[in-house]
C-alpha cells in the first residue's frame, strides 16, 4: 500500500453513504443527509408558531409588555420589531431573514416567515424556514379607558406665576416647551388666568416636567397626592398627584430693590438692580455701577423681593446728552462683583418726551445702556423720584442712593408700525393663555408684543424658540416702511433663522 496525502483524498467530487438512508452525500461532521437531520432534530420546535397581539381600535396602537403601547402602521419595521420580541427562546438560535406574509386586511391575522439557523448533532449547522402566525386581538388601552370613563389623568402639573400681572416669563416657558417638544407625554393642556395646566396618564412624566421646568426657570415645587381607591385584597392603591409650581414673579425689564442682606452677599451689588434675562436664574445688573449678579430660585424665595413699579408705569424720554464713562472711573466704583462686558456705562441726561420743547429741564441718571444709546434716541424708563413706591427694602434706602430714573430698554420706533412689519410668528401651546391677555386677536396684547419685540432684539434669547414664517404678510422694504432715513431700522429676524411652517390645508390644495 501507497500513503494518500488527506490533501488529495478531500477532492470535491468525493461522497459518502448517509448514515441513516444510504444517499450519496458531500462528507459533514454528522455523515448524515439534510433530510435525515430534520426527521430526527428540529431547531423549531422551541419557538411558538402562534401569538397573540394586542390592539387598541381607539388610538390604534399595539402592546408592548408589560404596560406600553406603541404606534406601528402594517408591515413596519417597528410592527416586526413588535413581533420578534414576543417570540420566546429565539435568542437561542441565529435569526437569518425575517419578513411578512400578505394576508387580508381584515383577517386579523399577521404572518412573519423567519429563516433561522441552529446548531444540531457533532456541531453541524441546519438553516430552516418557518411561518409564525399573530392573532390581533381587541383591547383598550389605559389612556382610552380613562377617556371612556371620564378620567383621563393621574397626574397634573399646575404652572403659576403669582404676583404679578406681566406674563413674559409664561411666554417664554411656552416656546421651550414647544421646541423641545416636553409635553408630548400630556393627555391634555388647559389655561388658567395665572398660568397653565398639564395633565399626565401617569405620574412619572409629571415629574419628568417638573424636571425640565426646573432647569428652564426660576421656580420651586410642591407635590400633594389624593387617595382614590384601594384594594385591600391585593393591597393596591390609586391616588392622583398634583405638583404646584410656582415661577418667580420677576420678569424681563423689571426694575426691583433688594434686600440689603442679599446685596451684599452678591458682592455688595447695588440694591436697585434692573433685570436684564431670566432663564434658570434671574441675571440682574446694576445700572449705577454695571456690576452683575445671578440669583438663583433658592435663594429668591430664602430673601423676596417684588418689582418697584409696574410696566404701564414705564415713560418714554428723549436722550438729550450722553457721556460714556472710561474704565478707570469703573474701578473707583462700590463693589467686588463682576463687571458686564456687554454693557458700556454711561452718565446720561434726558427729557421726557411727552415735555419735550415745554420743559427744558433735563435730569441726569446713570445707565447701563450706553452701547445702544445716542442724542435723540427715545428710551423707556420709571420715573422713581414721582412715583409712589411701596417698598419695604426702598423705605430703607437713603434718599441720596436712589436714583430718579432707571433706563431699562431703547425703543426702536412706533410700536404699531413694528407689529405690522413683523414677518414671522409663533405657535401656541394654549390659546387660554393668550386669550386672557388679548394677544389672540387684533386689540390689547400689549405683554404679548413687548414679549415678540425681546426675541427681535436679544439673539440669545430666541436661541430656545422656533420662529416661523408668516405667509400672511408680503414681504415690505425697510425703508420704505419706516419713512423716515435718519430713524434706525427695527431689529428683525434674519430668514435663516425662520422655519417654514406646514400648513395641510396649502397641500391638500395643491395635490388637487
Amino acid at each position: 500500500m501507497s500513503y494518500v496525502p488527506i490533501e488529495a483524498s478531500s477532492g470535491e467530487g468525493q461522497k459518502i453513504l448517509c448514515c441513516q438512508c444510504g444517499v450519496p452525500i458531500t462528507p459533514n461532521p454528522a455523515n448524515t443527509c439534510v433530510a435525515c437531520i430534520r426527521t430526527q432534530v428540529d431547531i423549531t420546535a422551541d419557538i411558538p408558531k402562534q401569538m397573540v397581539l394586542y390592539f387598541c381600535r381607539f388610538c390604534e396602537r399595539y402592546l408592548q409588555p408589560p404596560n406600553f403601547w406603541v404606534v406601528c402602521s402594517l408591515e413596519s419595521r417597528e410592527l416586526m420589531a413588535l413581533c420578534l420580541k414576543r417570540l420566546k427562546n429565539l435568542s437561542k438560535v441565529k435569526l437569518i431573514d425575517a419578513i411578512f406574509v400578505w394576508t387580508e386586511c381584515h383577517s386579523k391575522r399577521i404572518k412573519v416567515k423567519l429563516t433561522i439557523q441552529g446548531e444540531v448533532m457533532a456541531g453541524t449547522i441546519l438553516q430552516q424556514s418557518f411561518v409564525v402566525e399573530y392573532t390581533v386581538n381587541h383591547q383598550m388601552c389605559d389612556d382610552c379607558r380613562r377617556v371612556e370613563a371620564k378620567d383621563t389623568w393621574n397626574a397634573s402639573v399646575q404652572v403659576r406665576q403669582n404676583g404679578t400681572k406681566q406674563r413674559k416669563t409664561l411666554y417664554f416657558l411656552e416656546q421651550i416647551l414647544l421646541k423641545y417638544d416636553a409635553t408630548k407625554d400630556c393627555v391634555g393642556v388647559q389655561g388658567n388666568h395665572e398660568g397653565l395646566d398639564f395633565f399626565f396618564g401617569f405620574e412619572p412624566y409629571a415629574r419628568k416636567l417638573v424636571d425640565f421646568l426646573q432647569s428652564m426657570v426660576p421656580m420651586r415645587f410642591n407635590t400633594s397626592k389624593k387617595l382614590i381607591s384601594h384594594d385591600g385584597k391585593s393591597n393596591t392603591y390609586n391616588y392622583k398627584y398634583v405638583f404646584s409650581v410656582e415661577v418667580v414673579p420677576i420678569c424681563k425689564d423689571n426694575v426691583v430693590c433688594l434686600p440689603s442682606k442679599l446685596a451684599k452677599s452678591l458682592g455688595s451689588i447695588g440694591q436697585i438692580c434692573h433685570v436684564n434675562k431670566v432663564t434658570a436664574v434671574l441675571h440682574l445688573i446694576d445700572p449705577n455701577t454695571g456690576q452683575v449678579a445671578d440669583v438663583n430660585a433658592t435663594t429668591f424665595f430664602k430673601m423676596p423681593f417684588k418689582n418697584l413699579v409696574l410696566p404701564k408705569h414705564l415713560v418714554a424720554y428723549t436722550v438729550m446728552n450722553i457721556e460714556p464713562i472710561s474704565e478707570n472711573e469703573r474701578r473707583s466704583f462700590p463693589g467686588q462683583g463682576q463687571i458686564s462686558k456687554r454693557h458700556v456705562l454711561a452718565d446720561c441726561w434726558v427729557v421726557k418726551s411727552s415735555e419735550l420743547g415745554i420743559n427744558d429741564d433735563t435730569v441726569h441718571c446713570r445707565t447701563h445702556l450706553g452701547h445702544l444709546l445716542s442724542p435723540g434716541d427715545t428710551v423707556m424708563g420709571y420715573d422713581l423720584k414721582n412715583s409712589n413706591v411701596n417698598d419695604e427694602n426702598l423705605d430703607k434706602m437713603a434718599a441720596d442712593k436712589t436714583p430718579d430714573v432707571i433706563l431699562v430698554k431703547k425703543i426702536y420706533g412706533e410700536k404699531a408700525m413694528r407689529n405690522r412689519k413683523r414677518k414671522w410668528k409663533l405657535k401656541f401651546l394654549n390659546d387660554d393663555l393668550h386669550r386672557e391677555t388679548g394677544s389672540v386677536g387684533t386689540t390689547g396684547g400689549d405683554d404679548y408684543n413687548d414679549f415678540l419685540a425681546d426675541l427681535e432684539e436679544d439673539e440669545d434669547l430666541r436661541a430656545n424658540v422656533n420662529v416661523y414664517k408668516d405667509a400672511k404678510k408680503t414681504a415690505v422694504d425697510t425703508e420704505s416702511e419706516i419713512g423716515d432715513g435718519d430713524q434706525e431700522a427695527f431689529p428683525q429676524i434674519t430668514l435663516a433663522e425662520m422655519l417654514d411652517d406646514l400648513v395641510l390645508g396649502e397641500m391638500e390644495s395643491s395635490i388637487v
